[in-house]
């Protein structure tokens, strides 16, 4: 699914690019400013081949089968070819600055935005390049101008590519990131009980990166929840050791620092054995075998009570 791209500056942001970034990477690519020049020169060659040098393009990219679902209608292939003889003319302006590199910058996200991987961008301007060779060279019949013709825009488009291949990167990891948070918070489903009453069922292995995880979680949800009582029921969790005892103390701690108190439920035999040999202290934190006598507590805690219907 297509998404909204960032503005230019955001862009620029993601790949830590600016004025002395730009002269940099310029300098490892060896794009010097007489290259640019002699770029500007050929915009005549370009305006003569640009028509075709993009379908050619587009014939590879719309008759394979793996590339060709990134191109859902014929508005979508109208499109992109229109961006691509804009990008084509932009090859031979002249100029490699920051707004020349925010359009850039703009295809690495706009390709990570459809889901186009890198494997078939770097496929397609290596035929593009192939492209622009050969028509450099039936156009210079002397070997030794064609090359010297071809040398900038060599290291132009592979500048470009440079990029768009960071700007894909910088995208697809606040994609991951997205989704890694959006998996933490799968992970810790806090339920809403009742007024200032919250549930955090965990489930599974507690590591340390897990616990901050669950901490994090908890405060905030305290907070905007305006709740008083959590009720964490660890029934679910695979062992309760040394490492899972001190995270729980550690969260009740921090949570009695925004007011709010907790019951542990969940407590088998084993668990409170294992804890007692141990020395877990958890302090006036009620623990109780069964969640629902936790539920029962908390909403006390809170001045409810369950009344059963007759």
């Amino acid at each position: 699914m297509r998404r909204d791209l960032p503005p230019a500056q955001a862009l620029r942001a993601r790949v830590d690019l600016d004025e002395r970034e730009l002269a940099t990477r310029r300098a490892y690519f060896e794009l010097e400013d007489a290259d640019l020049e002699q770029l500007a020169h050929l915009e005549s060659f370009a305006q003569k081949h640009m028509d075709e040098v993009v379908e050619e393009f587009y014939r590879l990219l719309l008759g394979h089968g793996a590339s060709r679902g990134f191109f859902p209608d014929e508005a979508a292939i109208a499109r992109v070819k229109r961006l691509q003889r804009e990008y084509f003319m932009q090859l031979f302006s002249g100029r490699c600055d920051l707004a020349y590199v925010e359009d850039r910058l703009r295809v690495g996200a706009g390709h990570e935005a459809i889901g186009m991987q890198p494997r078939w961008y770097i496929g397609a301007y290596r035929h593009y390049l192939s492209i622009l060779h050969d028509k450099i060279f039936a156009d210079f019949p002397d070997p030794a101008e064609a090359s010297a013709v071809y040398a900038p825009l060599l290291k132009l488009v592979m500048f470009d590519m440079s990029l768009a291949i960071d700007a894909y990167i910088a995208a697809n990891l606040e994609t991951i990131g997205r989704h890694q948070a959006a998996l933490r918070e799968l992970s810790t489903p806090i339920a809403k009980v009742h007024d200032r009453v919250l549930l955090l069922p965990l489930i599974g292995a507690i590591d340390a990166q897990r616990a901050q995880q669950v901490m994090d979680i908890v405060l905030l949800r305290l907070v905007e929840e305006h709740a008083s009582v959590l009720i964490i029921d660890i029934a679910g969790v695979a062992a309760v050791d040394t490492s899972v005892a001190a995270h729980l103390v550690k969260t009740i701690a921090a949570m009695r620092l925004v007011g709010a108190r907790a019951i542990l439920t969940g407590i088998s035999p084993q668990v409170a054995r294992t804890l007692t040999e141990f020395g877990v202290d958890l302090g006036p934190v009620p623990t109780l075998a069964h969640l629902q006598e936790g539920i029962e507590l908390a909403l006390e805690m809170v001045g409810k009570q369950i009344t059963e219907r007759p």
